[in-house]
C-alpha cells in the first residue's frame, strides 16, 4: 500500500475523471449550473473595467458623447457582479450536498462488499479507509470547485492579460514570472498538506481515542476508580501536540510560499501603476486607459490568487480523494468462486463440516495460530471446543463464518470447500453469538432484529427469540417494552422523556446477544462462543437448558472455558498451541487422563474447595 507521494499524474486525471462522474451521477443540471455560472462570473469583472474605461473616456472627451446606454450596462454588470458570488455559493452548496450523498453511499457499499476482516486489521489500510471516511465525500465537491474557481480564475486572467497586452505588452513578461513562481509553490505547498494530513493519520486517531476514553460511559468506571484521566488526558495532549507542532510547521510553509507570491503580485502591480500614471501624464494614455490598465492589473493579481489557490486546493483534494478511490477500488478481500460466477449452491448440511489440515497465521511474519487442525463437526450433533487462552478457538469460529480463509488446508462443508461457496449465501446459514458481542445503541426489539434483517419486522418471530434466550420478561418490563431504546447516548426525540433510554446488565445483554443469533432459526449450524460468560451460576444453568432444547436435532459447536458446560456435547474437541491434543466424549476425555482431564480436575477442585471453606 502506498501513501500520497504515490500518487502520479494518471492517478491525479483519474481522480478528476471520477469527480466529473460523480457529479454528474449526482445530478447533471446542477454542475451544467455551476460552469455556467463559473463563465459568467469570470466575464463580469473584465466587462465591468471596459464599460467603466468607455464612460470615462466620454465624460471626459471635447466632444460630448452619449454615456446613458454605457452607465447602464455598466449598472447592470454591477448588479450582476453583486449577485453572483451568492448564486455561486447556493449553486455550490447544492452540488456539494448532492456529491456528498452519492459519495457516501459509494463508500459504504463498498466497504459492506469488504466481506472479511483482514482489511480493518490492517493499520494502513485503516489510515485509508479514516481519510476515506473524513475527507473523501467532500473529495469530489473539492475537485471540482478547485477546478471551476481555476477555470474561471484562469478565463478572467485570460481576458485582463488580453487588456494588458492591448496597453502595454511589456507588463506580460513579470506577470508571467510571478504567476509561474506563485503557482509552482502552491502545487508544491498543496503536496506538502496532504503528506501531513497521511502522517497525521495514526496520532489523529490515537487523540480520538483517548479522548473518547476520557467521554464514554463503557470506560467511565474503570477511568475513575483507576484515576486514569491524568494518563489518558496527558498522552492525548501529547498526541494533540504532536498534530498541533505538524499543522504549526505546515502554516509556516503557507506563510512564507503565500506571502512571497503576494509580495511578487504586489510589486509587479505597484511598477505598473507607477507607469501608468506617467504614461498618462506624458498624453500616451487616457483616463479611461488608466483606470483600465489598474483594474487588469488588479484583474491578473486577482486572477492569478484565484486560479492558484484552485489549482492547490484542488491537487490536494486530487491526493486526499486517492484514498476514497482506493477504499472503493479495493474489492473483496476474499476471493470468489474459483469458477468467477455466482458459486455452488449452499446446500443444507447433510453430513457435517470438516476442517481438513489447517493452518492459520494472521500475516506472513505473525506466529502460526492454528497448525494442522483436523476436525469434523457432525450435522444434527453437538460439538464443543475447548482449550487454554490462545489456543485458537476464536481463530477457529473466524474461519467456519469465512472472515478469513485458512493459510493451508480447507474448512468443507459437506464436502464442499467454503471457498467455492457465496460467502454471504453461507453465512445465512450460520447462527453465532460471539464472545465480544455488540451492544447496539438502538431499541431492545432492533437489538435482537439484526440478527435477521428477514424478521426485523416480525414481533412475533423477536419476542418467540427472546423467549428461548430467557430475556422476554426483562425486555418486556422495559419503560417502553421492546420499544425501549437500550441507550442513554441519545436524548429521545419521539417522546418528551430524555430518561427513557436503559442500560441493560451484563447478563441481560448476552441474554439479548443469543436472542439475536436465535432469531435465524433456519440456520445450519450454531456456534455459541461463550454464550454465557456473563452469567450467574442459575441464569447459566437456566441458558444452557434452553440452548440444549434448542439445540437438540441442530449442528451446534459450543466453545466454553466452563467444563461443565460442555460435558453434554456429543464430541469434544480440545485445541492446545493451535493443534488438536485430544477429541471424544466427556468420559472418553476424563479417563485418558490428558489435557481435558486435568482442567476439568481444575474446575472441579476450585468448586470442593469452596465448598468446604
Amino acid at each position: 500500500m502506498t501513501g500520497p507521494d504515490d500518487d502520479t499524474t494518471h492517478s491525479a486525471l483519474a481522480s478528476v475523471g471520477a469527480s466529473l462522474a460523480m457529479a454528474w451521477a449526482s445530478g447533471p443540471g446542477r454542475l451544467l449550473l455551476r460552469v455556467a455560472l463559473a463563465v459568467v462570473a469570470s466575464v463580469v469583472p473584465v466587462t465591468a473595467a471596459w464599460l467603466t474605461k468607455t464612460v470615462l473616456d466620454r465624460l471626459t472627451a471635447t466632444a460630448g458623447r452619449p454615456v446613458l446606454l454605457p452607465v447602464l450596462l455598466l449598472a447592470l454588470t454591477g448588479v450582476a457582479a453583486a449577485v453572483l458570488p451568492q448564486a455561486v455559493q447556493f449553486a455550490e452548496a447544492e452540488m456539494k450536498r448532492a456529491i456528498d450523498l452519492t459519495a457516501r453511499e459509494r463508500l459504504y457499499a463498498a466497504i459492506g462488499r469488504i466481506p472479511g476482516l483482514r482489511r480493518f486489521e490492517d493499520p494502513r489500510f485503516h489510515d485509508r479507509l479514516s481519510l476515506a471516511a473524513d475527507t473523501g465525500p467532500s473529495g469530489p465537491s473539492e475537485v471540482i470547485s478547485g477546478g471551476l474557481g481555476g477555470a474561471q480564475g484562469a478565463l478572467m486572467l485570460a481576458g485582463f492579460v488580453g487588456t494588458l497586452a492591448v496597453l502595454s505588452p511589456w507588463m506580460l513578461l513579470p506577470v508571467t514570472l510571478a504567476a509561474a513562481v506563485a503557482l509552482r509553490g502552491e502545487i508544491r505547498l498543496s503536496r506538502y498538506r496532504a503528506r501531513t494530513i497521511w502522517r497525521l493519520g495514526t496520532s489523529t486517531r490515537r487523540e480520538f481515542f483517548y479522548a473518547q476514553l476520557l467521554t464514554s460511559m463503557s470506560a467511565a468506571k474503570e477511568v475513575r476508580l483507576y484515576g486514569l484521566g491524568g494518563l489518558f488526558g496527558t498522552r492525548m495532549l501529547t498526541e494533540l501536540a504532536h498534530i498541533n507542532a505538524q499543522r504549526s510547521r505546515m502554516g509556516r510553509r503557507e506563510l512564507a510560499v503565500q506571502g512571497t507570491y503576494a509580495f511578487l503580485g504586489a510589486l509587479v502591480a505597484g511598477a505598473g501603476l507607477v507607469w501608468a500614471v506617467n504614461a498618462a501624464r506624458a498624453g500616451r494614455l487616457t483616463v479611461g486607459d488608466v483606470s483600465v490598465f489598474i483594474a487588469a492589473v488588479a484583474g491578473v493579481q486577482t486572477g492569478l490568487t484565484i486560479v492558484i489557490s484552485s489549482t492547490g486546493r484542488m491537487h490536494e483534494a486530487m491526493i486526499l480523494f486517492g484514498h476514497y478511490r482506493h477504499v472503493v477500488g479495493a474489492g473483496p478481500d476474499l476471493p470468489g468462486p474459483p469458477d468467477g460466477g455466482a458459486g455452488r449452491p449452499v446446500r443444507p448440511l447433510r453430513t457435517g463440516i470438516e476442517l481438513r489440515d489447517v493452518w492459520f497465521r494472521y500475516g506472513d511474519d505473525l506466529p502460526w495460530i492454528l497448525r494442522g487442525v483436523t476436525m469434523t463437526i457432525p450435522a444434527g450433533h453437538a460439538t464443543a471446543l475447548v482449550g487454554p487462552n490462545g489456543a485458537g478457538k476464536s481463530t477457529l469460529v473466524k474461519l467456519l463464518c469465512r472472515f478469513y480463509d485458512p493459510t493451508r488446508g480447507a474448512v468443507l462443508w459437506d464436502g464442499v470447500d467454503i471457498r467455492e461457496l457465496p460467502v454471504d449465501v453461507l453465512r445465512r446459514r450460520i447462527g453465532t453469538v460471539f464472545q465480544d458481542y455488540m451492544a447496539y445503541d438502538l431499541s431492545a426489539a432492533d437489538n435482537i432484529g439484526v440478527g435477521n434483517l428477514d424478521a426485523m419486522a416480525d414481533r412475533e418471530r423477536i419476542v418467540a427469540a427472546a423467549r428461548r434466550a430467557g430475556c422476554d420478561p426483562a425486555l418486556e418490563a422495559l419503560p417502553r417494552g421492546y420499544d425501549t431504546m437500550l441507550s442513554r447516548a441519545f436524548e429521545s426525540t419521539e417522546y418528551d422523556d430524555p430518561g427513557s433510554g436503559v442500560i441493560l446488565s451484563g447478563g441481560q445483554w448476552q441474554r439479548v446477544a443469543i436472542a439475536r443469533a436465535l432469531l435465524r432459526d433456519d440456520t445450519d449450524l450454531l456456534i455459541l462462543d461463550e454464550p454465557s460468560a456473563g452469567l450467574d451460576a442459575e441464569a447459566e444453568s437456566e441458558v444452557h437448558r434452553r440452548l440444549r432444547e434448542h439445540r437438540a436435532g441442530r449442528t451446534s459447536l459450543l466453545i466454553s472455558h466452563r467444563l461443565s458446560t460442555v460435558r453434554d456435547a456429543e464430541a469434544i474437541v480440545v485445541l492446545s498451541g493451535g493443534v488438536v491434543a485430544e477429541q471424544g466424549g466427556h468420559d472418553d476425555l476424563l479417563a485418558a487422563g490428558g489435557i481435558y482431564a486435568g482442567l476439568f480436575e481444575l474446575q472441579a477442585s476450585g468448586y470442593r474447595d469452596d465448598v468446604r471453606s
